[in-house]
């Protein structure tokens, strides 16, 4: 019998399983924000591409993680100024939820932070987004001011590396 294992990696965000992890992403955060589960004419490529110049080294990093080979999670940071970075667009697949994945790729994308540099950690989210508030918290994370705004930040969290 074969142990299936979860592996994270940097990958281009323009790759096929990347590109279609972001998709997924952003139709799980959207459609939970307007509690149904969106049609594909609903959003477009350019609302999940947005930002993502700045999810490759220098300025950041993309993790795509596997599960038994299968693309199943994905989380990115992107450096701001004075030693922190972002934690932006982290996502495990429903369908592999609940084996450990998650933990997994908070703890990849914080070293990889640490790797270009950053000292401290922030990220902002929305309130209805429980088990991601959850899975931060478990990680360290405090709620601290805001540091940014847009329509879909409601809670900031921050963290030192």
């Amino acid at each position: 019998m074969t142990r299936m294992t979860w592996i994270f990696s940097p990958e281009r965000v323009d790759t096929p399983d990347a590109t279609s992890l972001r998709r997924d992403y952003f139709g799980d955060v959207a459609g939970r924000y307007y509690r149904r589960v969106l049609a594909e004419d609903e959003y477009d490529q350019e609302m999940i591409d947005e930002g993502l110049e700045l999810l490759a080294p220098p300025a950041g990093e993309f993790l795509v993680g596997r599960y038994g080979g299968k693309p199943a999670a994905c989380g990115g940071i992107t450096l701001l100024d004075g030693g922190r970075a972002e934690l932006t667009r982290v996502f495990v697949r429903h369908a592999f939820r609940g084996l450990g994945g998650a933990d997994l790729l908070v703890d990849g994308l914080e070293r990889a932070a640490r790797a270009l540099g950053a000292r401290r950690m922030v990220l902002n989210t929305r309130l209805d987004l429980v088990e991601a508030r959850a899975l931060y918290v478990r990680h360290g994370y405090d709620e601290i001011p805001a540091y940014c705004s847009g329509p879909y930040m409601e809670i900031w969290y921050g963290k030192e590396l």
